[in-house]
């Protein structure tokens, strides 16, 4: 839902969270005209289909649900293996971290909350990484 959101500028409320897509779109960034691949994933994906997911990315949001723990508790280990993928020699260079930035979503489900504003913070501060909480 937060792809589509970023592409079409409408919330859907209908959204399958198990059916991954690849969307294909063009922005304007800075003036600059920018195409976007962006694959939204199924999270339901096995160690070998992470790796291969976060070797064909460039950039990263790993998004994780305010009201769900088990999402924000992945967050870590996503990161720390983007980056481990990323600093591979194999990869251009191999010195360059990716950018990622870490999104907590369904900020407006306050009664459901199981994760705070402030867990999502400390962990971004702890990691070094920008961090959103969005609905």
């Amino acid at each position: 839902a937060l792809t589509v959101r970023f592409i079409t500028r409408r919330f859907i409320g209908d959204y399958d969270p198990t059916l991954e897509m690849i969307y294909r779109h063009m922005a304007v960034i800075d003036g600059e005209m920018v195409h976007f691949e962006i694959l939204d994933t199924a999270g339901q994906e096995d160690s070998l289909q992470i790796e291969e997911k976060i070797k064909w990315g460039d950039g990263f949001a790993v998004v994780y649900s305010v009201t769900d723990r088990c999402s924000f508790d992945e967050v870590m280990r996503l990161c720390f293996l983007i980056n481990h993928l990323h600093s591979s020699p194999k990869r251009s260079g191999g010195t360059e971290q990716p950018p990622i930035v870490i999104v907590g979503n369904k900020k407006d489900l306050q009664f459901d909350r199981m994760v705070s504003t402030e867990d999502g913070e400390n962990l971004s501060k702890a990691l070094k990484l920008p961090f959103y909480e969005i609905s």
